[in-house]
């Protein structure tokens, strides 16, 4: 797989993953992305031969994110603008009134859905948070680089090959994580219900203080609720995000008389220095986080 520079933090509306020229104009491809796990991914099957640039800062959540006029002028300037879709970019519609003709791709095409709890029409966009899942993320990618630039067509399937290989080691390696967890002990409590995605893959259930960012109460009846199913399941454990407000789980944990086993990454990468940079860090991270800490007597 070809190597890329580390990205720019130096603006606070995106970061800039730049590479060489290899594509539709002089300095290649240009591609936005929503934020920064798309990103990450994105630039995996790039390599290059263009540049990748996000919208939403990390360390902010890309569920009601506020878009200021350099994002407007980002996905202007570029050649396709990558989002997640389900309903993630709540975000997307004042974007799209407000910027020129860039193609929007959702890079979720292809995905089977799971609906949030409660609901049969809404669905839960934490579709990354599933390996498995990433893989269509990179075909879907892969294909639409290639049919932008042709000429990198060879370049963009072998990155993405790579890259492939990659996401199903770690895979395989989260299943031996969890294979002698016992089974009353699979059980992820965090704040925002958004790993269903990861407990499909992996055997384990998963529950929230609510189901999203977007639907944040943390209202006495749901703090409740999350206190008495983790006495009932005598859960050993529970976890909460990097971008959301600590203080929900805080209380819960107190009420609860457990621990809170560690930070988790959901919408966004790791901050540099962080351990969880890429998007294969951050679920490796996650992944050996539950693991210990769903395992600790």
């Amino acid at each position: 797989m070809e190597d890329r520079p580390e990205a720019d933090n130096e603006t606070e509306s995106s970061n800039d993953s730049e590479t060489e020229s290899g594509a539709g104009t002089e300095d290649g491809l240009s591609v936005a992305v929503s934020f920064s796990v798309l990103a990450d991914i994105t630039a995996e099957v790039m390599g290059e031969r263009g540049t990748v640039d996000y919208v939403v800062p990390i360390g902010e959540e890309p569920h009601e994110y506020e878009p200021v006029p350099s994002n407007f002028q980002l996905v202007s300037d570029a050649d396709v603008f990558y989002t997640n879709g389900m309903n993630l970019e709540e975000w997307i519609e004042r974007m799209v009134e407000n910027t020129s003709d860039t193609e929007i791709v959702e890079v979720t095409q292809g995905v089977e859905p799971i609906y949030l709890e409660g609901s049969d029409s809404e669905v839960d966009p934490h579709v990354w948070l599933n390996p498995a899942n990433v893989e269509t993320y990179v075909e879907n990618i892969r294909d639409d680089l290639s049919e932008r630039d042709p000429e990198g067509a060879e370049t963009y399937e072998a990155n993405a090959e790579a890259y492939l290989e990659e996401i199903s080691a770690l895979d395989a390696d989260i299943e031996e994580m969890f294979a002698e967890l016992p089974e009353e002990r699979r059980l992820i409590v965090v704040t925002e219900n958004a790993f269903k995605y990861f407990g499909e893959q992996y055997e384990m259930e998963t529950a929230g203080i609510w189901e999203l960012n977007s639907h944040e109460e943390g209202t006495t009846g749901q703090i409740n609720r999350t206190i008495d199913l983790i006495r009932e399941r005598e859960v050993p454990a529970v976890f909460v995000e990097t971008t959301v407000d600590p203080r929900f789980m805080e209380s819960v944990a107190d009420s609860s008389d457990v621990e809170i086993a560690g930070e988790v990454y959901t919408d966004a990468v790791g901050q540099e220095g962080s351990g969880a940079e890429t998007y294969l860090d951050m679920i490796r991270h996650n992944a050996e986080t539950f693991a210990e800490g769903l395992a600790a007597e």
